[in-house]
C-alpha cells in the first residue's frame, strides 16, 4: 500500500480555500487531551476570538464539532420546535438546504424566493411575515456559495424583529471575508465554516447566539432532536463547567485558534479591504476579457465570483484542462446553473493578487486551446 500524498493544488473554487502554513503547524503540534486544562486556555481563546471576527459579544460562540452543514443544523435544532412557523429566503443552494433542515426539524415553511444569482427583496419578506401571522424565525443566507451573490442584512433585520421573530443568518463563505457585523446587524443565529475564509481545513462550524436566541432554546417544550448538535449540553462543555459532552476535534481547534490569530494579527479591515481589492480585480479582468458575471453590481462577493461560460464549451473538460495543465481547482454551477457558470473563490489565504494573475493567464490559455 502507498503512503498518500496529496497533490498541490492552487484552490480558487468555492471552498476549501488555501490553508496557512501555520495552521497546518498547528495541526501537527501533539495532542492533549480534551480535558486537560492547558485546551481549556486555548478554547477560551478561540471563544474570544470568534466573537471579534463575528461582531458579537454573545456568551454563547461556540464552534461545533463538523463542517458549516453541521451549523446549519444546530441553529434550526435547537430553534425548531414541531409545528413552529419559519420563513426561509431561498435564492440558491444553500437557502434550499436551510429549508430542507427545517422541514425535517418538523417546521411549517414558508419560502421566500428570488431567481438565482439575484438578492431576497426585503419588502417580500415584509409581505410573508404580514400574511403568515406568528413567525418564530426568518433565515436568510449572507454569501450564497452557489451563485456569489451578497445580501444587504440590516433593512432584512429591521423587518424581522419589527414581527418579533428571530433572525438567522448563514455566513459560511462571509465569515472573515467580508464583515457580519451579527450584533449591529441585529442577528439571533448566525453559523458559518472554517474552510471558506478562515483558511483552516474543513471541520469545525463557528455558531454564535444572542441572548433572545438562548431564551428560545431554554423556553423549548420538546427536547432538541440532535443529542450531538444539542447546545444546552455542549454550551456546558465550552463554559466554566467543563462538563464532557463528546470527544472535541482537537487539532482542529488547534487549526481554528491559529487561522483566527493570523487573521486578527493582520487586522479585519485590513482583510476585508484585501479581499474587496482582489475580488474587484478579478471581476474587473474578467469584465474586460468580454465574460458576464453572474451577480449584479452592488450584490457582488468580492470573495467568491460567478461569471457566465460562452455558450458551446464544454464546462467540465474545461474545468478539468485547468486542473491537469495548472493544478487549478475551480467550481462549476449547481442546480438550473449547472454547466453555465464558473465560481471562483479568493478566500483567505488564496485572496492574492499573484492569484488573480495565474488565474486569468491560465483561463486565457484554455479558451485558446478549445477554440
Amino acid at each position: 500500500m502507498k503512503q498518500l500524498q496529496s497533490m498541490n493544488r492552487l484552490l480558487l473554487g468555492p471552498g476549501p480555500s488555501a490553508v496557512h502554513p501555520d495552521v497546518l503547524k498547528a495541526m501537527a503540534t501533539p495532542l492533549v487531551g480534551h480535558l486537560d486544562p492547558y485546551f481549556f486556555e486555548v478554547m477560551n481563546g478561540t471563544r474570544e476570538m470568534l466573537r471579534t471576527v463575528f461582531g458579537t459579544k454573545n456568551e454563547l460562540t461556540i464552534p461545533m464539532s463538523g463542517t458549516g452543514s453541521a451549523g446549519m443544523e444546530t441553529v434550526f435544532v435547537n430553534l425548531i420546535e414541531p409545528g413552529d412557523k419559519v420563513i426561509v429566503c431561498v435564492n440558491g443552494v444553500f437557502g434550499e438546504r436551510m429549508k430542507d433542515v427545517a422541514e425535517r426539524c418538523g417546521a411549517s415553511v414558508v419560502e421566500v424566493t428570488a431567481p438565482w444569482g439575484q438578492p431576497i427583496d426585503p419588502d417580500e419578506i415584509r409581505k410573508a411575515l404580514e400574511k403568515n401571522g406568528q413567525v418564530k424565525l426568518v433565515a436568510i443566507v449572507q454569501a450564497e456559495t452557489s451563485t456569489g451573490v451578497r445580501q444587504p442584512l440590516k433593512e432584512v433585520s429591521e423587518i424581522v424583529h419589527e414581527h418579533g421573530a428571530l433572525f438567522a443568518v448563514d455566513s459560511v463563505t462571509a465569515l472573515g471575508g467580508i464583515p457580519v457585523d451579527v450584533d449591529e446587524n441585529g442577528i439571533d443565529a448566525c453559523y458559518s465554516g472554517t474552510q471558506k475564509c478562515l483558511s483552516a481545513p474543513p471541520g469545525l462550524s463557528p455558531v454564535t447566539m444572542s441572548d433572545d436566541a438562548v431564551q428560545a432554546i431554554r423556553k423549548r417544550k420538546t427536547k432538541v432532536q440532535s443529542w450531538y448538535l444539542d447546545l444546552g449540553m455542549i454550551a456546558n462543555y465550552w463554559g466554566e463547567d467543563r462538563f464532557y459532552h463528546h470527544t472535541a476535534p482537537i487539532s482542529m481547534v488547534f487549526a481554528l485558534h491559529e487561522a483566527l490569530r493570523i487573521l486578527l494579527n493582520e487586522g479585519l479591515e485590513n482583510v476585508y479591504k484585501r479581499h474587496e481589492d482582489n475580488g474587484k480585480l478579478l471581476q474587473q479582468e474578467l469584465q474586460s476579457a468580454g465574460f458576464e458575471l453572474l451577480a449584479a453590481e452592488g450584490y457582488r462577493l468580492p470573495q467568491l465570483t460567478a461569471f457566465r461560460l460562452p455558450q458551446g464549451l464544454d464546462d467540465i473538460r474545461l474545468r478539468r484542462e485547468l486542473l491537469n495543465l495548472y493544478g487549478i481547482e475551480v467550481g462549476g454551477g449547481l442546480g438550473p446553473l449547472k454547466g453555465q457558470i464558473w465560481r471562483v473563490g479568493l478566500m483567505g489565504h488564496s485572496s492574492n493578487l499573484a492569484n488573480v494573475r495565474l488565474f486569468m493567464g491560465a483561463l486565457q490559455d484554455i479558451l485558446n486551446r478549445n477554440k
